[in-house]
């Protein structure tokens, strides 16, 4: 009986260490999810921009 108790004590520690890495990878999922969320908001202003300044360069080229 000995050895089925420690077999189920050992799974247990298994157990947690395998929640406490779960928990990780969802946190870091999470921290993944909000990066993506701000970088494409950077890149979308970093198309305006493009835009904006590719109007002034056809403006000075029609004045030049």
């Amino acid at each position: 009986m000995v050895v089925i108790e420690d077999i189920v004590l050992q799974l247990g520690q298994v157990g947690l260490w395998v929640q406490a890495v779960g928990l990780l990878v969802v946190i870091w999922i999470i921290i993944q999810g909000i990066t993506l969320y701000f970088n494409r908001k950077r890149r979308l202003l970093l198309t305006e921009i493009n835009d904006r300044l590719k109007r002034v360069e056809k403006k000075i080229s029609k004045i030049a």
